[in-house]
């Protein structure tokens, strides 16, 4: 068999990180599960495996409802990080049935359609004065000025964070979210621990303040928020705080700068954009396709599962290959062409199943504000110079994409 080595999949190489889609069609030739030794992991690099695996509960995103660390075979994490899992195990996306169900029906009720719906002008208003102040200044950043600013700043009105605190959301998310990189170093596990602590501290605070004064937010709603006598517990609202941080502004940051750098590297398809704004809801979702923000999900192997003939012992890490899966020719018909006007699309770029994204009808306004704002607002938009990568692989972004209005 061949090792994913052989097969250009390196996570921790520049070039693979600038464009993996070549490696991935490797893999997918290769086969349907492939070993690889150097994260310990099982990699899943086609459309219909990761998309069914998704939804198999023989898999899952813990194993602590079921099996001590010893006893799924696994060594449990230093005690110096015991502030970051204290964080991030109480949040809905690493948990399993029954307390994901039972913490996701609870903040399904604070989280509702009407609450998104209600930030919608919100979300215009401020994509327009972003993308406003870009134009007036000819040109700038437009990650840092425009993709960062916006899901930052949704995501603290809909909490009901004070516009004074928000300057410090942005560098703890980024510092917790280098936790689910492959492989993180120390001093990446150092970061992320000091974050979670003043993440926390900060949330506590501001939930006592909600306690004794409530408002129109989230913090608010999800103190409210009972079924049947049964209460979010402080750690699981500080935990879902967090969590609709990170995962409501990281990945729309990231698709909001790979989706422009695919468009100015597509002028034909900006052209048609340009030409059609009614292009932007299958814009919107054939960027997610094209250069997925989040190109690896994990599952633990909570009981044996056989992909192709080969079982994936029960103990082992799944490592289901999101890129891979948007590119899948089996899918996509010429998944390698970008084509805004692309209909069938079923990308999984929001996950699916019981941890499909609750914030994906969020995340999809702020796309489509922020890509109407600038196709009304600059028009004459271009590139100043090639952006460079981030190094990270599994949440795939820029450093940044200077821009200016001619």
């Amino acid at each position: 068999m061949a090792a994913a080595a052989d097969l250009a999949f390196d996570p921790w190489d520049p070039a693979f990180v600038a464009d993996p889609y070549p490696a991935y069609a490797g893999l997918r030739a290769h086969g349907r599960v492939i070993r690889y030794e150097p994260t310990d992991q099982w990699l899943v690099p086609h459309h219909a495996d990761v998309s069914a695996l998704l939804r198999d509960r023989r898999l899952g995103r813990t194993y602590r409802h079921r099996f001590s660390h010893e006893e799924f075979g696994r060594t449990p994490p230093p005690a110096e990080h015991e502030p970051f899992h204290t964080l991030n195990d109480h949040g809905m996306l690493d948990l399993e049935p029954p307390d994901h169900t039972r913490i996701r029906r609870l903040v399904s009720k604070a989280f509702t359609p009407r609450t998104v719906e209600r930030l919608k002008p919100y979300v215009h208003e401020l994509a327009d004065g972003l993308v406003a102040a870009l134009v007036e200044a000819g040109g700038g950043d437009l990650l840092a000025d425009v993709a960062e600013p916006l899901p930052v700043a949704v995501i603290a009105e809909m909490l009901g964070i004070p516009e004074a605190d928000r300057a410090q959301l942005r560098p703890w998310s980024a510092d917790i979210c280098g936790m689910y990189e492959l492989n993180p170093s120390g001093e990446t596990a150092a970061r992320a621990v000091r974050a979670s602590v003043e993440f926390s501290g900060y949330l506590r605070e501001l939930i006592a303040a909600r306690r004794a004064e409530p408002g129109e937010d989230l913090i608010s709603a999800l103190i409210a928020a009972h079924d049947e006598g049964d209460r979010l517990t402080e750690q699981e609202m500080i935990s879902t705080a967090v969590l609709l941080l990170n995962a409501g502004h990281e990945a729309t940051v990231n698709a909001t700068a790979n989706g422009w750098w695919a468009l100015f590297r597509h002028p034909d398809q900006l052209a048609a954009l340009r030409a059609d704004h009614s292009l932007v809801p299958s814009a919107v979702e054939e960027l997610l396709r094209y250069d997925t923000p989040l190109q690896l999900f994990e599952r633990w192997v909570l009981d044996d599962v056989e992909i192709d003939g080969t079982t994936v012992p029960r103990g082992a890490e799944i490592a289901l290959l999101f890129g891979s899966a948007n590119h899948d020719p089996a899918v996509f018909t010429d998944p390698g062409r970008l084509d805004l006007t692309r209909r069938d699309n079923p990308h999984i770029s929001f996950s699916a199943g019981i941890h499909y994204c609750i914030g994906a009808p969020l995340a999809r306004i702020e796309l489509a504000a922020s890509t109407r704002a600038l196709l009304d607002r600059a028009p004459t938009l271009t590139l100043t110079a090639e952006p460079e990568r981030r190094p990270n692989f599994v949440m795939r972004g820029l450093r940044g994409l200077g821009v200016e209005v001619r």
